[in-house]
Formats: structure tokens, sequence, C-alpha cells
């Protein structure tokens, strides 16, 4: 799936505070050693540009080592709830201000260096310091952190933040050794349980299990990520023996191909990735309102759905994923009517219009673009598509310049409705009410954050900021005999510690 962070924040989500609860990836033996000497490969198509997710946009990188090679203070489990990962407990002050982390005892980074309370602090000081991504801006709410002891972390906050625990939940949650930053793009050092063997460019990535692990040691020794040009590719890879799991189907049309169930295991769950039709909110004639709602008249996304994902996803309306606890179904603000978005194009002035939808060359992005542009042309409205190369020429021309009228990519970050609080993000979106909401929404109590996010949600669907096409299933397919893959991913990372592997 290609997607996107929230910096840029996509490509490329219900904090609930656990005190207490178990880690399911930290819940072995101390130096417990490596499992059986087995096997997996796994199939993906965006590859991630380098190692280093600090200063390199893209959520091919935390997706492949988020969780599997760095590992955070917390984590979200499979239903999106925050869990202890490197902290096994952690208490807030009355003021909600000031957490205090208390963190596991004997547990190592990969080059062998213990893991303390001032990697940590080091670590949340690093995201405001060295981090170049926009999504460093998690961590500006922290006053300081502070280490106490080896084991015990104090962070201070400026105010009151709903959403920081959750973000450390995310890549800026990552913690890192104070020797081991040195060469991030190609050398990751983490605490998790893999660790990176070989990257070659183009093609795949090796992750090893290594001894001298914290937690319960993974089952599977050797896991490869190979990354394809193309879905067909890799379902030929798939059917042939090459890979064992297809990460994300990339064309669900060619789910029948793999309807025996004695060779092949379909999951399908739910995922935060929200396909978005962007709008460059800051060029004419996309300034005006009545423009945007137009398009959005005009785009029947039941048929986009049907037509470019053989009706697997869900209408949300929204950039907030049912899993979120501030969802609604929104998918009806602008339902599909062409004569309203011809009218209202009359009314701006536009009865024809030429945008260019410049999209990454993703395959559900082009397939909904072929789409799009055919029930744009039914209002007069012609889309000039343009397909670059991803990651790097739709991070640079469309996320970074904004030079784009229109794009469509899944949105894939937790929670990145936040993002509409960015003007400087690639929609342009520039609107004080809801940023104002935004804030509201991050220091208020739990009902008040719940009510706050959900009048966003609103204010952006009936502004029209963008079109929310449809939410990306989590759609997999894997050899019978793999075990523990996750059917929902709700998080940046595609967890591979409880993976096992049964071969017939």
């Amino acid at each position: 799936m290609g997607s996107l962070p929230r910096r840029f924040a996509i490509l490329l989500t219900l904090a609930v505070l656990a005190l207490t609860a178990a880690c399911s990836a930290g819940s072995g033996t101390t130096g417990e050693t490596a499992g059986s000497d087995t096997s997996l490969d796994v199939g993906f198509i965006a590859e991630p540009a380098s190692l280093d997710f600090t200063r390199n946009d893209g959520a091919a990188i935390p997706q492949a080592l988020l969780v599997n090679v760095y590992e955070g203070l917390v984590k979200l489990d499979a239903e999106g709830r925050i869990v202890p990962l490197l902290a096994k407990s952690w208490q807030v002050s009355p003021d909600r201000r000031t957490y205090t982390f208390t963190l596991r005892d004997g547990v190592t980074f990969s080059d062998g260096k213990p893991f303390t309370a001032q990697d940590a602090a080091f670590s949340i000081d690093r995201v405001k310091t060295s981090w170049t991504t926009s999504l460093k801006t998690g961590m500006d709410v922290v006053a300081r952190a502070e280490p106490v002891s080896a084991t015990t972390l104090k962070v201070t906050l400026k105010r009151p933040s709903n959403s920081w625990l959750f973000a450390m939940t995310t890549r800026i949650g990552a913690m890192f050794s104070r020797t081991g930053v040195a060469d991030l793009a190609t050398k990751p050092i983490g605490t998790g349980p893999f660790v990176v063997e070989k990257w070659t460019r183009g093609d795949s990535m090796v992750l090893t299990a290594r001894d001298g692990y914290w937690g319960k040691a993974p089952a599977v020794q050797r896991i490869t990520l190979r990354y394809f040009k193309d879905p067909t590719a890799m379902n030929n890879a798939m059917r042939t023996g090459g890979i064992d799991v297809i990460s994300t189907v990339q064309a669900p049309e060619s789910l029948p191909e793999f309807s025996d169930t004695s060779k092949y295991h379909v999951i399908e769950g739910t995922s935060n990735g929200e396909v978005v039709l962007s709008y460059n909110n800051s060029k004419p004639p996309l300034t005006d309102r009545r423009v945007r709602q137009a398009l959005s008249y005009a785009i029947d996304r039941k048929a986009v759905l049907d037509t470019a994902w053989a009706g697997h996803g869900t209408l949300i309306g929204s950039m907030v994923p049912p899993t979120d606890p501030w969802y609604e179904d929104l998918s009806q603000t602008y339902p599909y009517d062409p004569a309203k978005a011809r009218q209202l194009l009359a009314q701006a002035g536009h009865p024809t219009l030429t945008l260019r939808l410049r999209i990454p060359n993703l395959p559900y992005a082009v397939a909904s673009a072929q789409v799009v542009k055919s029930q744009l042309a039914q209002v007069g409205v012609t889309a000039r598509i343009d397909v670059l190369e991803f990651p790097a020429r739709w991070l640079d021309e469309v996320y970074t310049k904004a030079d784009y009228d229109m794009s469509i990519i899944s949105h894939v970050e937790p929670r990145d409705i936040t993002s509409w609080g960015n003007p400087d993000y690639y929609w342009r979106y520039d609107n004080p009410r809801v940023q104002q909401l935004l804030a509201q929404a991050d220091s208020g109590t739990a009902q008040q954050q719940v009510d706050r996010m959900k009048q966003v949600a609103r204010t952006l669907a009936e502004d029209a900021a963008a079109d929310w096409l449809f939410l990306l299933p989590n759609l997999m397919v894997a050899d019978p005999g793999v075990r523990g893959l996750p059917t929902n991913v709700v998080s940046e990372a595609f967890d591979l510690t409880a993976v096992s592997v049964a071969r017939s």
C-alpha cells in the first residue's frame, strides 16, 4: 500500500492510558535467544527511500522498522489501545503535565549497549533538535525529559495534551542509542527483536532475529521484505512460492486467484488508510468553496470503490477511520449529484475547468484517478492525470512544493486529521476555527476531545476541504501455515514480532 505519514503525514490512529497492561511483544525472558531457524518472505510495493525516518518521509520506513527494529516506550495493540513496551508502566500527575515512566530492566540495543532512561531522554530531545520531518511537531509540547534513575524517566509537558502519549506510539516515540545515531540511513540500531542484516535497494530488505533480545524471541529467524514494481509481479511471486505473504493486496480483483483455501489464506481487516482526493486549497479556483463542493458532488465514491478497488473498503467521508473514538459516517455530506456540481461551477464562473491531477504511481491511486477523471468530465471538468514516481517525485513536487491542483494518496498515519491544523501541509488549508478546535481537543477532557474532534471532521467535510474517497482495507494473502499476521493495521508498523510459520 502506498501511503503517507502525517508530516507528509502521509504515506504512505483510542488512546487508552494503560498503566499495567501486558505487552505482547515483551513478555518473554530477558536474553532469550532467537527461535527456530525458519524464514518468511513478505511482498510489498512501496520501498523505503532510506532507513532514517528522522530525516526522510514515507510510510514504508516505519512500516518495516517500527516495533520490529525500533521500539518505543509504548505501542498500539491490535485494537488501537496504548500498551507498554519499553516502559512497563507509567503514572500521570493530577495536572496531566508530568509522566513518570518505569522502564524495563535488562534491555539492550542491537549493538550491545544498555538502554537506560538517559537514552530515552536523549531520544525525546533529539526529535526537537535533529529531526527534519514535520512529524517532529508532535514533540513540541514537551518542556523537558529527565532521567531520574537508570530505569525512571520523567517527562514534563508545557500543557496537558491528549495526543502526546498517543504520538509516542508512532515513529517519533522510537528509542535510539546515544552512541548509535551516526548512520541511521543505512545502519539502524534499536532495541527490537530484529536487526537489518541486508538492504538491497530496489529488491529486498532482510531482517534477522537477534540474540539477547529482552523479550520473547520471534518464532521466525529470518524475514525478507521483497519489493515489487507492480502488483502482477507480486501476485505471480505468491502463486509460484517466491513469497509467503502479500502484505497488502494491490489489485483486489485478483483475489479469485487465491480462492484455494488449501494453498492460500485471505485476511481482510481494517486500516487507517484514508484514500484522499486532495484539493490544493491555496490555488485558484480551488480557493473557492463552491468549486470544491462541485468537485465533491461530481464524485460517485461508491463507483470509485467498486471500480478501482473491487468494492473492498469503507466509505467514510472524513479524515477519521471507524477505529477512532470520534468517528462519524460523513460519507453523505456531498452525495453524488452531477446537476448540483454543474450548477455550483456555473455560479463560481467556471462552467468548464481544467485541473492537474498529479498522483503517485501506486495501484490504488492510478485506478481511482481514472474513475475520478471520467466522473469529472461529466460535469465539464477536465482532469489531466500526471503519474509521478513514488516516493521521490511525488514527495518533492506535490507534498513539499504543493505543485498540483488535485492528488490522490492514502494517508496511513494514525489520527492524521491533525494535519489539517497545519497551513503549510501540502493541502494548504488554513482555517483558524479548525486550528482552535484541534487545540481545544488536545488540552481538554476526554469527552471534550471527542466532541471537538467530531466538530473538526464535520467542518472539514462541510467545507469540502478534500474528498475522502474510501478507507483502504487491510487485505492480505498468506500461506496457510503463516500465523500471527496483523488482521487490522492501526499503527505505522507492519508488526512481524508475533508471526510464526508451520511448514507443511
